[in-house]
């Protein structure tokens, strides 16, 4: 019998993500991606039982952070740029600040349902100013979050109109790419509607925060550092937002 907490997958479709179940209703399961910003439901005798943890480790995230503050030290020093993080989903919030605070980057996180981040964002936007926004939570083909994340990003781009001055990252799983790059974003999900990984937005976000202002980013590099690549992630040429200064 299944519980609330079990890791499971679903036999038809192929196994193919690991969930956790959330709730059980009258033999029906409600799941959250254990890694991909996904929720779905699933009668229970569709289910699987996982028993390994494997799936559930972000090491291969964790591994990059090193890369990322690989900086000359010297005599100088470095600011990186300030994050804020509105996200659909706590949990994943918290997977993503707990990611920022490791590489020692000054994030704030906002949990808001994706139906409210529109009429939520501007405040926090002129309270905290930050250099890079996530809007990101749940979404799919069914659901179609997509719109709420649309009007977020329209919020922020009316709020400041240089892509430079204020990097916007929206979407989730299987989101509207396109909406998302014409509503203003800088970086979106997903051009191949795929699943994408919960902290796919936070290592765009932090790799720009980790770079240079005055050095326009490695589109291509930048995309391959997330789980699925360009299939997952999309955007535009965009420089960091770090400030370096002399002497520390």
């Amino acid at each position: 019998m299944f519980k609330v907490g079990d890791k499971v997958t679903r036999t038809s479709h192929s196994n193919d993500v690991i969930f956790k179940i959330e709730r059980i209703d009258n033999g029906i399961a409600y799941l959250k991606g254990l890694n991909v910003r996904l929720c779905a439901d699933s009668s229970v005798d569709d289910l699987v039982l996982v028993t390994t943890n494997n799936d559930s480790s972000d090491r291969e995230f964790y591994e990059k952070l090193e890369k990322m503050r690989s900086f000359e030290r010297s005599d100088y020093f470095y600011i990186p740029g300030k994050i804020l993080h509105i996200d659909g989903d706590g949990e994943y919030l918290n997977r993503c600040l707990d990611f920022y605070k490791k590489a020692n980057v000054l994030a704030v996180g906002v949990y808001s349902p994706e139906n409210e981040m529109a009429q939520n964002i501007e405040k926090y936007l002129e309270d905290i100013n930050p250099d890079i926004v996530v809007i990101t939570g749940h979404d799919s083909l069914i659901k179609q979050n997509s719109k709420y994340f649309s009007d977020a990003v329209k919020v922020c781009r009316k709020y400041q109109k240089d892509y430079d001055k204020l990097i916007i990252i929206a979407g989730a799983c299987q989101s509207d790419y396109d909406k998302l790059i014409k509503s203003g974003a800088n970086f979106a999900s997903s051009p191949k509607k795929i699943n994408i990984h919960a902290l796919d937005p936070a290592i765009i976000a932090l790799s720009l925060s980790l770079c240079d202002k005055n050095k326009e980013i490695d589109l291509l590099e930048l995309l391959e550092k997330t789980s699925n690549g360009k299939d997952g992630m999309g955007g535009v040429n965009t420089r960091g937002v770090m400030t370096m200064g002399y002497p520390r």
